[in-house]
């Protein structure tokens, strides 16, 4: 096998931990000597301990001589663990594939020369673009301080998410929607604005895929109009609820959120509501890298006019429901199509009987 079928090895066994991970990034190891997997290993959820030292501890002392592949460049810094690139060096590994650099300020080459320095071989690059895709998160939260941002949109043919009188459950199909929660799972945050909250009353929890990963639920909510009576504030002391709120929230609704355990994080205002970069920035600093955006209308407007969505997700319905039905997104102020946010087609498939597409911006 080649150092690229090692390092796809390595990549899959770093997927298992998106969404679990944050603030650190999802990585992956695999340890082969004479050809023979003799450890793997990946970041465990709350991002200790790394790939690195679990794929050792699986090899023991059958690391002596062998080459280890890593999704991103060692760590080389004293936090709560030693550096990956000593525990490397210790171990005695000849050679060290990486994927990707990693750019954190207290790495950002540091791992690769500690790792040269021990007399270990080390050649980077291998499936690098693949390596930065599965990291995106991580990658944009050290390098602009802002998390990777996926918006999710579910509509009809016609582009609608709910008929006149506000009825959206459901216009996609049984498939589509535990598609959905599998992406949820995948995420550090799932958010959706204040609009979406007082409608659905939603849980926002993942469901119907077992014992399965919680992630953050996030209200973007610059008045906390929305009661911690709901679902959300019911259930916010079992999984973490987190209200982005401006400075004029009245004092009772924040007292009545903390209360039933919710983290509030006061956001900067903006013309219309909260300022999105801003929310964006404030989670980003509490650690987010990914961040599943499920509406509504006008959030999902906010975030594309500011520029912040990095990938849009669309769940295409069947249905028709016409021009007097809600529409999937908010206003975008175009003054002629020449401006209009664009993005390109990057996949296409059929779940169930919706269609899925995933875009990215162009």
């Amino acid at each position: 096998m080649t150092d690229a079928d090692h390092m796809a090895h390595a990549l899959r066994l770093g997927a298992r931990g998106l969404g679990r991970t944050w603030p650190n990034p999802a990585v992956g190891c695999v340890i082969v000597k004479a050809g023979r997997v003799v450890g793997r290993g990946w970041t465990r959820p709350g991002g200790r301990p790394h790939a690195e030292p679990v794929a050792l501890a699986e090899a023991g002392v059958a690391a002596l001589g062998a080459t280890a592949y890593v999704t991103l460049e060692p760590c080389a810094h004293h936090g709560r663990t030693p550096p990956c690139a000593e525990a490397l060096a210790a171990a005695g590994v000849a050679r060290v594939v990486t994927a990707a650099g990693d750019p954190d300020p207290r790495v950002a080459g540091r791992g690769h020369a500690l790792l040269r320095a021990a007399g270990i071989a080390v050649t980077e690059g291998v499936l690098e673009a693949e390596a930065r895709a599965a990291n995106a998160g991580f990658l944009k939260r050290v390098t602009l301080g802002l998390p990777f941002v996926t918006l999710k949109l579910a509509a009809s043919v016609d582009g609608r998410i709910a008929t006149a009188s506000g009825e959206s459950r459901w216009i996609t199909g049984a498939h589509a929607r535990r598609a959905v929660h599998a992406m949820r799972m995948r995420h550090d945050a799932v958010m959706v604005g204040v609009g979406t909250a007082l409608a659905d009353d939603p849980d926002l929890s993942v469901r119907d895929l077992g014992a399965a990963h919680q992630p953050v639920r996030i209200v973007v909510d610059s008045l906390l109009r929305h009661s911690c009576d709901s679902r959300l504030g019911r259930t916010a002391r079992h999984v973490p609820v987190w209200l982005c709120h401006g400075p004029d929230a009245p004092e009772a609704a924040r007292a009545g959120w903390r209360a039933a355990g919710a983290l509030l994080l006061e956001c900067e205002a903006g013309p219309d509501g909260l300022d999105p970069a801003a929310v964006m920035r404030r989670l980003a600093s509490e650690g987010l890298t990914r961040i599943f955006c499920e509406g509504g209308a006008r959030l999902g407007a906010a975030l594309v006019r500011a520029g912040l969505c990095d990938e849009l997700v669309s769940f295409t319905a069947g249905k028709l429901i016409g021009e007097e039905g809600r529409g999937a997104m908010g206003p975008l102020r175009l003054a002629q199509l020449a401006g209009a946010p664009a993005f390109r087609l990057a996949s296409v498939e059929t779940v169930g009987v919706d269609l899925l597409a995933r875009w990215r911006p162009l």
